[in-house]
């Protein structure tokens, strides 16, 4: 069914229901209207990276680990999974009657903020800090989700429109002040590209304001929305029209923000406030009951879309036995494999298994689940930790020596040890009776992530600095003065300085938060089964940068991430090196209709098969409007045996190549130079992989 004949159809339904009733479909708890033969919705469902809260599911990492892997195309099979299983638990719901939250088949995902400041908690639900690796891998997960079928397959929602990326503790109350120049540049492109090139179904408003004007009541805003095209619905964040009149101050009782939230374009609550105060909004005058029928038009739109009105779709024959099959735990494992970045590696790594009689696994997060799932995750079936992975590696081949080493956070891990850092002597233990040693550290969700889902004992759900906690310093540190051959195992969701201790391990690969059966992927990537690929979507700053950057309330990108940061970082965005050894030997560019047509030669010098991203950035020299650096236009992903040789071929949008003047116009201005090669052209890249892009001029 196409939008025009579900529109319509929802324009009829509407037509007959009374005031009452088309309030009541505009909260996320939409009841039945037995006489018109409405059945019982419930909007609010999760697929951050798998079906979330609704039970078993496949698991895939965490989403900026799934950036990391600069990979559309997983991403879009991501999607087309996460759609598969989503309608499989929707038709066993819908055969046990079983209407609840969880098991629609709206989901509100993918989260395509932009990943602005290290600090933030829910930066791991981003797809990393560049505007065009967000749009992209955006794009490509809401086609799969929504599919091309005749009826919408699940719908995707693009949040948290527009400007939302901290701090977790104010974002109730706070007002995000962002220059034209940065609204279009940085914070508007990954929306308007999922909303003209994805179409997708539904965009949600933020928590705080933008500019002085609520993110979920802005004329603003919603001007911007209607004027790329939008027709989906609009809902707002989880009881954020309640903040209007109990946090932002702007109304002053739960009616006027009912008035001031739909008036300005917000079609579904997420709350109770429609519930309880729209009727009486409307019976005041403050809403017109015409502004009231087209919000439920527009949401009865969505449900004709789908096919959940009782017609029937192509499906509902979708078993549930396609949750967590062979197939989809199979793509979840590559990706979890494609995800992991090496950003440290002094010829230690891959171990050979047939060298080493003992391995040492030390560290918090070496056998622990929660490392694995990120938040807005499934339940598993099961799941395979780190220490785990390796020790089905290694079974019959050497042995494996564990310890936990430390609390994730706290000083100890017994209550009744008389003193703090309490295994930190049986951490060593293993350390000096091993030939080799992998130490787990990181973070986890109760460490970093959303206000209100677990906290943390320093700051909300957002980072004070980018350390990890003492205890698991003073563990780093003891077991690697031990002296043996040893990889540190980063498990988190943003930017982490190891300070001394990245400093002496051998290697360090951060594995985000790889999902299920990441401990699978890391083992094989550890042990030569895989060579590393990942990139990182997000700058590694240096934690004694952070007093360089601007405040974190502060959502200027002046001074922050890889296009206007002005130090040199730990580790650059799109940075990752791999068992192998690929570089651009030679590229050309022509012009062709809408961009330029790019073809890099690709070669593997290295003694191992491995795969790698192709990445193509863009500077306007001599333009006074351009970012501080090159930014990403292009980039794909390649696979090359050894000594093999490739053309890539990557295509440039013309509108990559303009720029943004402070007015917020985008505009042709100075010379567009391009760089192709395996990482950004920054001399810290330089230095760390000893290769250079390819200059190209356009």
């Amino acid at each position: 069914m196409d939008r025009v004949a579900a529109r319509q159809k929802a324009q009829a339904l509407v037509s007959q229901m009374t005031i009452e009733e088309a309030v009541e479909q505009l909260s996320y708890q939409a009841p039945a209207i037995p006489r018109l033969g409405v059945p019982s919705y419930n909007w609010w469902n999760e697929s951050l990276h798998g079906v979330a809260r609704a039970g078993a599911a496949t698991m895939f990492p965490q989403s900026i680990g799934m950036a990391a892997a600069f990979s559309p195309d997983q991403m879009k099979e991501m999607g087309e999974i996460c759609a598969e299983e989503g309608r499989a638990k929707y038709n066993a719901a819908q055969r046990a009657g079983d209407h609840d939250i969880y098991k629609g088949l709206t989901f509100w995902s993918p989260n395509v903020n932009i990943f602005r400041d290290p600090r933030w908690g829910r930066g791991q639900e981003t797809l990393g800090e560049d505007p065009e690796l967000t749009s992209r891998l955006g794009c490509a997960f809401v086609e799969g989700l929504q599919g091309d079928g005749e009826t919408m397959k699940a719908a995707a929602c693009a949040k948290h429109f527009a400007v939302h990326s901290g701090p977790e503790d104010l974002r109730h109350e706070f007002n995000a002040v962002a220059s034209p120049k940065d609204m279009e540049e940085t914070y508007l492109p990954a929306f308007r590209a999922l909303v003209q090139e994805a179409k997708v179904e539904s965009v949600m408003g933020a928590y705080n304001r933008t500019n002085g004007e609520l993110c979920c009541a802005s004329p603003t805003l919603q001007a911007i929305l209607r004027s790329w095209g939008y027709e989906g619905h609009f809902l707002s964040d989880c009881w954020a029209i309640r903040d209007f009149h109990e946090h932002h101050h702007v109304t002053d009782n739960a009616m006027q923000s009912a008035a001031e939230a739909i008036n300005n374009g917000c079609d579904l609550n997420c709350g109770c406030t429609y519930e309880h105060s729209l009727l009486a909004a409307v019976q005041a005058g403050l809403v017109k009951p015409e502004t009231v029928f087209a919000s439920a038009v527009r949401l009865f739109t969505t449900r004709y879309l789908l096919g959940v009105m009782g017609e029937g779709s192509e499906y509902d024959s979708i078993p549930y036995t396609v949750i967590e099959s062979e197939a989809h735990l199979a793509a979840a494992e590559r990706a979890a494999r494609r995800s992991c970045v090496l950003l440290k590696n002094d010829g230690l790594l891959p171990l050979d298994p047939g060298a080493l009689r003992t391995v040492g696994v030390i560290g918090p997060n070496a056998d622990s689940r929660c490392a694995l799932t990120g938040n807005y995750h499934g339940t598993a079936s099961r799941y395979i930790t780190v220490q785990e992975g390796i020790q089905d590696a290694l079974k019959g081949k050497a042995r494996v020596l564990c310890s936990e080493g430390c609390h994730l956070y706290l000083d100890k891990l017994s209550d009744l040890s008389q003193f703090p850092d309490d295994r930190l002597s049986e951490a060593v233990a293993v350390a000096e009776n091993s030939d080799a040693v992998v130490l787990v550290v990181g973070m986890d969700e109760t460490l970093e992530g959303e206000q209100g889902d677990t906290g943390n004992q320093y700051a909300s759900a957002d980072k004070r600095d980018l350390l990890l906690p003492p205890c698991q310093r003073r563990l780093m540190d003891a077991v690697l003065a031990v002296g043996k051959p040893t990889v540190i195992v980063l498990m988190a969701g943003s930017a982490i300085d190891l300070a001394e201790a990245g400093e002496k391990a051998n290697a360090i690969l951060l594995a985000w938060y790889p999902g299920a059966q990441g401990g699978k992927a890391v083992a094989d990537l550890l042990f030569g089964e895989a060579s590393p690929s990942g990139k990182l979507p997000v700058t590694f700053y240096r934690n004694s940068q952070l007093d360089e950057m601007p405040d974190f309330t502060d959502y200027a990108l002046k001074g922050r991430t890889y296009r206007y940061f002005e130090g040199e970082p730990l580790y650059p965005f799109g940075y990752g090196l791999t068992y192998g050894d690929t570089k651009v030997t030679a590229a050309k560019a022509a012009p062709e209709e809408n961009g330029w047509r790019v073809e890099a030669t690709v070669r593997n010098g290295g003694a191992r098969f491995t795969e790698d991203v192709v990445q193509v950035y863009v500077q306007n020299e001599g333009s006074p409007n351009a970012p501080l650096h090159p930014r990403l236009c292009a980039f794909q992903r390649v696979a090359l045996g050894v000594g093999e040789e490739k053309t890539v071929t990557l295509r440039v949008r013309a509108d990559s190549v303009l720029v943004v003047d402070e007015t917020g116009a985008r505009r042709a201005e100075g010379q567009p130079v391009l760089y192709v090669g395996m990482n950004q052209p920054d001399t810290r890249s330089r230095a760390l992989t000893g290769h250079e892009s390819v200059r190209v001029k356009l």
